[in-house]
Formats: structure tokens, C-alpha cells, sequence
């Protein structure tokens, strides 16, 4: 615990703070005191040197007017009785104007005082120059200025002032520093002995930690309230303590067995983990597989449709070549009987070119969804990158869904730049169109309703290719519209619907081509898919 470096007591604190506030309150009265007696007494003392010369000019004024300086020194020889005045001059005005010194009076012991001729008219005011008081008084005779007196005189008198008034000051400032003390060293019996007693009990109760001890009352207000704050106080860490080392019983008995019933949880939850990643494995295997038996089913209804498909034409070229044959053994026939006709042999030539165009346009006809339906079966089996016509593809994918679109009025338009060529994985992008497309004629529409799936597809920033799905369908409900891309999620339960479908598209956008897919969609409103991922453009 840190020592306390306070030097600094109460006691001392109090006495000091009284006798400060004491000295400075008797040093700026007596002060004040000081200042005002001596300003009063210098104001005193000029209006009676200024009432005294305007008495003796108009004594002296005659006798400057008539040039009598005997009768003017004997004026001024009555100022002996004027303890303060110390010099006197009288400059008088001849004839001329010119104004000359006229007669003085010095007070014995004083020295003279230069000529103040060139000062009288600064003088008329007075002038105080620290305990010397110079003034001019006009003298003047039946109206007309005759010459002017100049007194000076100084404050003996407010010394003496001073120094008692010091003395007075002084007895009273050691009388009442005096009183102070006595009332201080009252007041630190009234305070300071309970709080020494109080901060005595709480050092004892922070070495010995006995907090059953308890403060005395006290007959002071504010004291007594200390008291009873350091008792709650006491009392509530009695009661923290007698609660703290009946927990720390519980906590050694709970300790105890703590470490058992961890270790019991501890292979409990072992075992939980265990079979739950066998659980989760099991979850990913099955997913894997109906994810697969999703695309192999797509893959066998696209197979079902194309030989439908194919079954047309190849029909077709089989009739027309059968009639062909058929046509061939009659003319045999008859040219071997020498009965042949140029008319059956024109008419030989004509049905032989029409059935000949007919085999020749359904067996192309034909080659030409075999080849489509092998490229797309490729795709659909691979995720290699490859150079392909983005227009060209998309073609050849709605070529592969012909026969199922052909059960409906439903119309699929691609719009793109027949010109874009890029580098990507085409097999992903078969599998997510077929999806959409499929998912749009099994959800969107009606069967009598005529509907129409948009494919729009641009380049943007030329990295990164940007396919926009749209139909006017129905739309998808809100209940389903956050839970789209989870597994198993159909509006067409029992009804040809999966719910894999646009959960094979998600992963296959997001993992297959690095993409991300985007749905709006209100319900009534038909859907839209953005669906954005990276390619090379060449």
C-alpha cells in the first residue's frame, strides 16, 4: 500500500487559511484607511492654502498697485503663523506689462525658491509634487490685474498622520491575529479531533481488515454524517466479505467436481461432433447425388425430345425413299419388257427429284439436331474453357429444348451480338439456360397462355459477360422469393417440380463460372435473373 506523502494537515490548513484571511483583510483596510486620511488631509490642506492666498492677495493688492513693498513684506510676514506655508512670492506688473518679482517670504530653516515667473499660469490649478503643494493666485486691484502670488507648502502634519495611524493599525492587526488564533485552535477541537478519530478507525480497519468496528457519534452535523456514511460503508464490505467467503466455499465445493463433469460433457460432445460430421457427409452425398440424377434426368428428357424430334424427319426420308424404290421396280419392269414410255420415264425423272429433295432436306434436317444435340451433351458433361460464339451457343441450346417449347405457344427470343465470341465454359451455361427455361415453361405460364422468355446478353467492361433472363410469366411468390436458390424449394411439389432446379443454376453460376446471380421478381410481374460472370474476349 502506498505510504501517504501529504505534508499537509487540517489542522495546520485551517490555522493557516484564518490567519491569511485575517492579515490580508487588516493589511488592505489599514491601507484603505491610510489612503483616504491622506488624501482627505491633502485636499483639506489645498483648499485652505488656496482660501487663505485669495485672502492675503486681496490684502497685498493695493499695496502692489502702488509699489509699496514695505507694506506688502508685512503681509507676508503674517504667514509665520501658517505652520505649512514654507515660501511666498509676489510678482507684480509695471507700467509696461512686464511682469518682475516683487517681494518673498521663506520661512526660517527653508531654503528660497527659484523665480516661477514662467510657471504661473501652469500653477493657477495647483500642483502637487509628493508632499510639496505649489499654487498661483491672480492679484488683482479695483478690477485690473496688478501681479500674481505664488504659495508653497507642504504636508508635514500628514506624517504624523501616517505614523500613528500605523501604530493604531498595527495594535489592532496583532489584536485580532491574536483573536483568530484563539478561535482557530476552537474551531480544530470542534472538527479535527473527530476527524482524526475517524481517519484513526479507518487506518486500523485497512491494516487489521476488522470491519466490525464502528465510528462515535459526533455533536456536529456534518461530522455526525461522515460518521454514519463510514459506518454504512463498514457495514456493507462485513456483508461483501461474509458473502464473498460463503461463495468461495460453494466455488471449492463446485470445483471439486468440476473437472469430472467437464470431462463427461467433454466426450459427450465428441461423440455429438462425430456423428454429426458423419451426419453432414452423409447430407453432401445425397445432395451430390440427386444434384446428379437432377442433371441426368435433364439430360434424359433432352435425349427423349430430340429423338422425338429427329423420329420426323428420318421418317419422312424413309417414305420418300421407299416410294423411290417402289417407282424404280416398275420402270425396271417395263424397260426390261421393252413397254417403258417417254412419258412415264419424264414422269419417273419428276417424282424421283421431288422424293430425292425430300430425303435430301429431313436427313439434313436431322444431321443438324444430331450435331446440335452432341455439342450440348458435350457442354453439358464438361466444364473445359473453350472458344465459342455466344449467339451460336444459345442457339443451338434452344434448339435442344425445341421439342418441349413446341408443345406450347411460348416463344424464346435471344437477343445478343451475333458477332461476340469469348472464351468461357460453355457446359455450365447449357445447363443454367435449360434450367431457366424449363423452370419458366413448367412455372410461369398457363397452358393455354402465351408467354415470352426474353435472353439478352452484352459485354460489359469486355471481361465479364452479362445474361438477363426475363419472362412474363406469373412471377414468384413472396413466401419462396428469399428461399429461391435453397434446395428443394418448388411451387410444383408432386407435379413435375423437383426443387433443384435453381439450386443447380445458384451453384453452378457461383462456383462453376466465379459469377453471381441476381433475382427480381414481383409476384404477378414475371421474373428476371441477372446473371454476371468473367470471360476472355477474343
Amino acid at each position: 500500500m502506498a505510504e501517504n506523502s501529504a505534508s499537509l494537515s487540517f489542522r495546520s490548513l485551517s490555522m493557516w487559511i484564518v490567519m491569511a484571511v485575517t492579515s490580508i483583510t487588516l493589511i488592505l483596510a489599514t491601507g484603505l484607511s491610510l489612503y483616504t486620511q491622506v488624501g482627505a488631509l491633502k485636499t483639506k490642506t489645498q483648499t485652505q492654502l488656496r482660501t487663505m492666498g485669495q485672502v492675503l492677495a486681496a490684502n497685498v493688492a493695493n499695496h502692489v498697485a502702488d509699489g509699496d513693498n514695505d507694506a506688502a513684506q508685512k503681509r507676508l510676514d503674517s504667514l509665520v503663523f501658517f505652520d505649512n506655508v514654507s515660501n511666498a512670492h509676489i510678482y507684480w506688473i509695471d507700467q509696461s506689462g512686464r511682469k518682475d518679482f516683487f517681494t518673498s517670504y521663506n520661512r526660517r530653516g527653508q531654503s528660497t525658491v527659484e523665480n516661477k515667473i514662467g510657471q504661473l499660469t501652469s500653477l493657477y490649478q495647483g500642483r502637487l509634487i509628493g508632499s510639496v503643494l505649489e499654487i498661483a493666485i491672480p492679484i488683482e486691484y479695483e478690477g485690473n490685474r496688478v501681479g500674481d502670488l505664488y504659495l508653497r507648502a507642504t504636508f508635514n502634519e500628514a506624517d504624523f498622520v501616517i505614523s500613528q495611524s500605523i501604530v493604531l493599525h498595527g495594535i489592532i492587526f496583532i489584536v485580532m491575529v491574536l483573536v483568530g488564533f484563539l478561535l482557530t485552535l476552537k474551531l480544530q477541537r470542534l472538527y479535527t479531533i473527530p476527524i482524526e478519530s475517524l481517519s484513526e478507525l479507518l487506518q486500523h480497519v485497512a491494516q487489521n481488515k476488522d470491519y466490525g468496528l464502528r465510528a462515535q457519534r459526533s455533536t456536529i452535523k456534518e461530522v455526525d454524517m461522515l460518521s454514519n456514511s463510514v459506518n454504512t460503508m463498514l457495514s456493507r464490505f462485513q456483508n461483501v466479505i461474509a458473502k464473498q467467503i460463503e461463495a468461495e466455499s460453494q466455488h471449492k465445493k463446485l470445483n471439486a467436481n468440476l473437472e469430472q463433469i467437464v470431462n463427461q460433457r467433454t466426450v459427450a460432445l465428441k461423440e455429438a461432433n462425430h456423428e454429426l460430421i458423419q451426419t453432414l457427409e452423409k447430407l453432401h452425398q445425397f445432395q451430390r447425388q440427386i444434384v446428379q440424377n437432377e442433371k441426368m434426368a435433364s439430360l434424359g428428357d433432352m435425349v427423349a425430345g430430340v429423338a422425338h424430334e429427329v423420329n420426323t424427319p428420318i421418317g419422312l426420308g424413309v417414305t420418300a425413299s421407299t416410294m423411290m424404290l417402289d417407282r424404280l421396280t416398275v420402270i425396271k419392269q417395263q424397260f426390261e419388257s421393252k413397254t417403258l414410255k417417254v412419258s412415264a420415264m419424264a414422269k419417273f425423272i419428276d417424282e424421283g427429284e421431288e422424293n430425292l429433295n425430300i430425303i435430301y432436306r429431313n436427313l439434313n434436317r436431322a444431321a443438324e439436331l444430331i450435331s446440335s444435340f452432341k455439342q450440348v451433351a458435350v457442354d453439358q458433361t464438361s466444364e473445359v474453357d473453350r472458344v465459342v460464339n455466344v449467339k451460336q451457343l444459345l442457339n443451338e441450346i434452344i434448339l435442344s429444348l425445341r421439342p418441349q417449347i413446341k408443345k406450347t405457344k411460348h416463344t424464346v427470343e435471344v437477343n445478343c451480338d451475333s458477332e461476340l465470341t469469348v472464351e468461357m465454359k460453355a457446359g455450365p451455361i447449357n445447363q443454367i439456360i435449360i434450367n431457366l427455361v424449363v423452370n419458366s415453361l413448367l412455372h410461369a405460364f398457363d397452358k393455354e397462355e402465351q408467354g415470352t422468355v426474353s435472353i439478352n446478353i452484352t459485354l460489359e467492361d469486355d471481361k465479364t459477360l452479362k445474361v438477363i433472363y426475363t419472362d412474363n410469366g406469373r412471377g414468384i411468390p413472396s413466401s419462396i422469393r428469399k428461399r429461391i436458390f435453397d434446395p428443394f424449394v418448388t411451387t410444383k411439389r408432386g407435379q413435375g417440380g423437383s426443387g433443384l432446379g435453381m439450386h443447380l443454376v445458384y451453384n453452378l453460376v457461383t462456383q462453376a463460372l466465379n459469377g453471381s446471380i441476381t433475382l427480381l421478381s414481383n409476384e404477378g410481374e414475371g421474373v428476371e435473373f441477372i446473371i454476371m460472370f468473367p470471360v476472355v474476349k477474343l
